[in-house]
C-alpha cells in the first residue's frame, strides 16, 4: 500500500504544539470543576512552564538564527525564524487569556474579602504600616543602579523582577534600575477589619522609590523581567570530572543571553521598552507587555497561604492508599510469589521508601543499585542509600548530573552519597540516564534473589503525590539478569548487553515500537481487530508518527493519550482518521507511559520511562519493561479505559491540531476522580480484611485458652 505521509499539513510543529498544551493548562483556570484557589494555581503552573520553555526551546531557536542556521524542521518545514514568529503570535494569544482569567479570579477572591491592591488604594493607616515595612524590611536590601557612561547597563539576573526608573533634575534626564532582592518576600499580607489585603513587593518599592533617589524627580517607573538562555552546552568531552564541569556550567548559565523581556504596562500602556530591548539585544517579537503583575508564580505561595484559611476553595483532601497488589504484605515476601503493581499518587509511594529502608537495614541484603534523575529536597531515598553504605552494603548509584534544572541539587546529592561510602557514577557521555530502576540483591535461604523495581516516574516522594506514575517490583529471573547487566554496563566498560526482557534506549525502544506497529498491521490484515493504545507525555518522533499513520491507513484503531506535545495530526481523512488523540490536564500531572499492542489477542503491554520522542529514544538511556503478570495487565487495561471515557478533563485533538473538550454520551466521568475513588474503595476493603484477620487471631487465641 502506498502511504500518504509527506505533506507538512499532516504534522504539528513541536513548539506550537507545546504552546497549545500550555493553553490547556490556562483553560483549567476557567473550569467550574476546579475550586477557586486551584484555578489560580493553574495560572502559576502556566507561568512556570513558560519560563522553562523560553529558557530552553526558544533560546535554542534563537541560537540557530544567530548562527545563520535556516534549515526547516523535518515535519512542518518551518525554519527557526518562522517558528519564533509563530511562537510570538500564539503565546501572545495565550497570555491575553491568562491575564484575563487572572483578573476575573482576583475579582472573585474579593467575595471572600481578599483584595490585591496597590499601596495608594489601601486605608491610610495601612499605608503607614506598609511604609514601615518598606523602611525596615525592604529598603536596606535595595541597590539603585544608575545607567550612564560610568555605570554601564547592569547584568540582571534571570527571571528576577526589576523596576525601571526614568528620573530627572536640573542637569537633565537619567535612567536607573532597582532589582527586587531574593531575600525579600514577593508579596505582603495585611489584615484590617476582617479583610485581607495582598500587596506586591514591586508595588511597595515603586510607592517609595523617591527614598532611593533623593534630589531627583521620579518621572516614570515600571516593572520588567528578563528571561535568559539556560540551554548552554556542557563540555563533556575532555572533562576530568563531570561534577566539576557541571558546577562551572551552573555559574555560566546565569549569564546566558536574554531571550524574552516582560513589561508590566498596567500603570502606563504607552511604555514600549525600546531602551531595554536595545540594551538586551532583543527584537520586538521578544517583548511581552501585560496589564498585570509579572511572574504569576507568586500565586503558588499565595494559594498555599490562603488554602490553610479557606480549605473549601481547594481540592478536597486525598490520601494515597495502600497499593492494591501489595495488600499490606511485606514487599520482599510478596515479590517472591508474584509481581507487585503500584499506581501513584492514587496508591502510596511509601512502600517504595520502605523497600529502600528495609534494604538498607536488612543484614541479608548484599547490594543496592539505583538510578536517580530527580529527587526531593529532603529525600528518604537518599537517606536509605547512605544508611545502606554505612551498614557495609555495596551501594552503586547513578546520579544524573545533567537533569535539567536539577543539576545543582544532584551535584549536592552526589557529594553526600560519596561521603557516605556509596559508589557514585554520573551517567554516560552525551546521554542522559532517565531510566527509573532499582536492583536489590538479597540472600533468601541458600540463594541470592534479585529484586527489581522499575517505574515510569522519579524516585521522588514529593512529586509522587502530584504525578500519575506506575511501577512494578518483580523477582523475575530474566528481568533480574537484565538489571545486573544494565548496571554493569553503566558502571564499567563493555559493549551494550543483549537483554532478555528489557528494552533499553538509545535505539532499542524505537526499534521495538516500529517492529510492533508493523506486526499489528500484519495481524490486522489477517484477522482484523488491530488496536494500539499509547499513553505518554509527548509524541514527536517522525519515524514512529509515520508508522502510526500507516497503521491507521491499514484500518488499525489507535488511541493516544498524550498530555503535552503531539506532532501527529489525528482525524485527517485517509491519513490518520483511525487515530484518536486525547489530552488530559487535571488535578494530577499525567506522567505514566503505557504502550499496548493487541496482536490478535496475544497482548503485549509495556511501561516505560520514555516518551515517543526522538530525544528519549536516541539521546537518553531509557528502559521499556514488559508487564508479564496477567492480573497487572488487566488492571492497567481497566485504567486505560477510564482515560478513554473521560469527558470532564479530556480534550480531543481536531484535524487542524487544536483541541476541544470531549463531548460524548457517557455519564460524566473524570478518570483521575474515579481512580481516587477506586483507591479509596480498595483501601477500605483492605482495612476490613485486616480487621477480620485480627478478629480471627483473637478468636483463635481465645479458643486455645479454653
Amino acid at each position: 500500500m502506498a502511504y500518504r505521509l509527506n505533506n507538512k499539513e499532516y504534522y504539528n510543529n513541536r513548539e506550537l504544539s507545546w504552546l497549545r498544551f500550555n493553553y490547556r493548562v490556562i483553560e483549567e483556570a476557567a473550569d467550574p470543576n476546579n475550586p477557586l484557589l486551584e484555578k489560580l494555581k493553574f495560572l502559576a503552573i502556566t507561568s512556570s512552564n513558560l519560563d522553562e520553555f523560553f529558557m530552553v526551546r526558544v533560546a535554542g531557536l534563537k541560537d540557530q538564527v544567530k548562527m545563520n542556521y535556516h534549515e526547516p524542521d523535518t515535519k512542518t518545514q518551518m525554519t527557526p525564524g518562522e517558528q519564533l514568529e509563530g511562537i510570538s503570535e500564539l503565546n501572545r494569544e495565550n497570555s491575553a487569556v491568562q491575564y484575563d482569567y487572572f483578573h476575573r479570579l482576583m475579582a472573585e477572591l474579593e467575595t471572600y474579602d481578599i483584595y490585591l491592591k496597590r499601596p495608594y488604594e489601601l486605608p491610610e493607616h495601612l499605608q503607614d504600616e506598609l511604609e514601615e515595612i518598606f523602611d525596615t524590611e525592604i529598603f536596606p536590601s535595595l541597590t539603585p543602579l544608575g545607567i550612564d557612561a560610568y555605570r554601564p547597563f547592569p547584568k540582571l539576573m534571570n527571571k528576577k523582577i526589576n523596576i525601571f526608573i526614568n528620573l530627572s533634575n536640573e542637569l537633565g534626564e537619567q535612567a536607573a534600575i532597582v532589582q527586587l532582592p531574593t531575600v525579600i518576600r514577593r508579596y505582603y499580607e495585611l489584615e484590617d477589619a476582617g479583610r485581607t489585603y495582598i500587596v506586591l513587593a514591586e508595588d511597595i518599592i515603586e510607592a517609595h522609590i523617591n527614598k532611593l533617589f533623593k534630589g531627583y524627580r521620579i518621572d516614570r517607573t515600571f516593572p520588567f523581567r528578563i528571561t535568559r538562555n539556560a540551554d548552554l552546552t556542557i563540555h563533556e568531552e575532555g572533562a576530568a570530572d563531570l561534577l566539576i564541569e557541571i558546577e562551572r556550567f551552573l555559574k555560566e548559565r546565569t549569564k546566558g543571553a536574554a531571550v524574552r523581556l516582560e513589561i508590566d504596562i498596567s500603570r502606563n500602556d504607552t511604555i514600549n521598552g525600546s531602551f531595554l530591548r536595545n540594551e538586551l539585544g532583543l527584537y520586538e517579537q521578544d517583548v511581552y507587555k501585560f496589564h498585570g503583575p509579572l511572574d504569576l508564580t507568586f500565586l503558588f505561595g499565595l494559594t498555599a497561604s490562603l488554602g490553610d484559611r479557606f480549605p473549601h476553595l481547594t481540592y478536597p483532601p486525598f490520601t494515597p492508599q495502600e497499593p492494591k497488589f501489595l495488600s499490606g504484605a511485606n514487599i520482599y515476601d510478596k515479590a517472591l510469589k508474584e509481581d507487585i503493581f503500584f499506581h501513584h499518587p492514587f496508591e502510596s509511594f511509601q512502600p517504595i521508601v520502605e523497600f529502600m529502608r528495609e534494604a538498607a537495614e536488612n543484614p541479608d541484603v548484599l547490594a543496592i543499585k539505583q538510578t536517580l534523575y530527580r529527587v526531593s529536597s529532603d529525600s528518604p531515598i537518599i537517606e536509605a542509600l547512605k544508611r545502606a553504605a554505612e551498614n557495609g552494603k555495596q551501594v552503586t548509584v547513578l546520579v544524573e548530573l545533567k537533569a535539567r534544572f536539577d543539576e545543582e541539587n544532584n551535584v549536592q546529592w552526589a557529594k553526600e552519597l560519596e561521603d557516605a561510602g556509596c559508589h557514585v557514577i554520573y551517567g554516560m557521555h552525551y546521554l542522559k540516564t532517565h531510566s527509573k530502576i532499582t536492583l536489590v540483591v538479597k540472600r533468601v535461604g541458600k540463594k541470592l534473589v534479585r529484586y527489581v523495581h522499575l517505574g515510569t516516574g522519579n524516585y521522588n516522594d514529593s512529586t509522587a503525590k502530584l504525578y500519575t506514575d506506575m511501577g512494578i517490583v518483580t523477582t523475575d529471573e530474566d528481568i533480574g539478569n537484565d538489571a545486573i547487566n544494565f548496571f554493569n554496563y553503566l558502571s564499567g566498560y563493555s559493549l551494550k548487553p543483549d537483554y532478555e526482557s528489557l528494552y533499553v534506549a538509545p535505539f532499542d525502544i524505537r526499534d521495538l515500537f516500529a517492529e510492533y506497529i508493523d506486526k499489528e498491521i500484519e495481524l490486522h490484515r489477517m484477522h482484523g481487530k488491530g488496536y494500539i493504545f499509547a499513553k505518554m507525555n509527548s509524541l514527536t518522533d517522525k519515524k514512529i508518527i509515520n508508522k502510526l499513520m500507516q497503521a491507521s491507513q491499514e484500518g488499525v484503531k489507535v488511541d493516544l493519550v498524550i498530555r503535552g506535545i503531539c506532532c501527529l495530526k489525528s482525524g485527517i481523512e485517509g491519513v490518520s482518521d483511525n487515530i484518536r488523540v486525547i489530552s488530559i490536564v487535571g488535578r494530577f500531572l499525567e506522567h505514566s507511559r503505557i504502550y499496548y499492542f493487541h496482536h490478535n489477542g496475544e497482548e503485549k503491554m509495556f511501561l516505560s520511562s520514555a516518551d515517543m520522542m526522538t530525544r528519549n529514544m536516541i539521546k537518553r538511556v531509557e528502559i521499556l519493561f514488559p508487564i508479564k503478570s496477567t492480573a497487572i495487565l488487566e488492571e492497567i487495561k481497566s485504567i486505560n479505559r477510564l482515560y478513554l471515557m473521560d469527558n470532564i478533563k479530556a480534550r480531543v485533538q481536531k484535524p487542524d491540531g487544536t483541541y476541544e473538550y470531549v463531548d460524548n454520551e457517557h455519564e460524566p466521568n473524570s478518570a483521575q476522580v474515579e481512580l481516587m475513588r477506586r483507591a479509596e474503595r480498595s483501601g477500605r476493603e483492605q482495612l476490613v480484611q485486616k480487621e477480620n484477620q485480627l478478629l480471627l487471631k483473637v478468636k483463635d487465641r481465645f479458643k486455645r485458652r479454653k
